[in-house]
């Protein structure tokens, strides 16, 4: 790691005050970027959750149902956003584990971006190398395309602007987690706790093969992990996009 890199951490968090989370599944978005949410929440920032899916496929219960799962998730997915002060979460409902970029799913993305008006999205870095979840890249790329062009230029998704009343926004900045090539780590130091809280409320998702001390200590070192050389104690990780168009 250079210094420009570590240098980079944390800059320009408080150039505005609206921040749009956009994952695939409940619990995307604990695992990626939880403590920069609190962080941001407590700085006085509208944070918004946007989730494609409602991970109705994750489970190996024989006797759950599709239906019941997603309805258990989404609401995990509501207490974890009420323990870090998220505003509101969008559930978009596409079924798990199908998710495609595609025109429909781009639009849906390019409402809420307009609708919300953030000045920085964050989301999967759908470009990464080696073995990830479909979902996931299908949600990253989208969420980069949706941002760039689409959101920004009224003739995509007129209909939008003519028939829902909507307006084009254009987004400050795109913060890709989970990618190859971090270059802007997040100082979460002081939210570490508030991060666990929120990913302990997905109960049918973590600490479900393991003691919950056990879990939390492997989350420590995830996070003392990816906050190696960068002079702080805990850090989330992001590929930073800077849109100036």
């Amino acid at each position: 790691m250079t210094a420009e890199v570590s240098a980079a951490r944390d800059d320009g968090l408080d150039a505005a005050r609206r921040a749009l989370v956009v994952v695939a599944h409940p619990d995307d978005a604990e695992f990626l970027c939880a403590g920069t949410v609190a962080k941001l929440c407590r700085a006085g920032w509208n944070v918004y959750y946007c989730l494609v899916t409602s991970g109705d496929k994750g489970t190996k219960d024989p006797e759950m149902t599709p239906q019941r799962l997603a309805e258990i998730r989404e609401e995990e997915q509501r207490e974890a956003c009420r323990i870090l002060g998220v505003r509101d979460v969008v559930f978009l409902r596409y079924p798990d584990g199908f998710v495609r970029n595609d025109e429909a799913l781009r639009g849906d993305i390019v409402r809420v971006i307009r609708r919300v008006k953030p000045h920085t999205v964050i989301t999967w870095d759908g470009f990464r190398r080696g073995f990830n979840h479909s979902d996931h890249r299908a949600v990253g790329i989208a969420t980069y395309d949706a941002v760039f062009p689409a959101s920004r230029d009224p003739f995509y998704y007129p209909e939008q602007i003519t028939e829902e009343g909507l307006t084009w926004h254009r987004v400050g900045e795109l913060l890709l987690a989970g990618s190859d090539e971090p270059d802007y780590f997040v100082d979460i130091s002081d939210y570490f706790d508030l991060k666990i809280q929120a990913l302990l409320a997905h109960k049918s998702q973590v600490a479900r093969d393991q003691p919950p001390d056990a879990w939390v200590a492997a989350m420590r070192r995830r996070v003392r992990e990816t906050a190696e050389a960068t002079g702080i104690a805990y850090a989330e990780a992001f590929r930073r996009v800077t849109l100036r168009t």
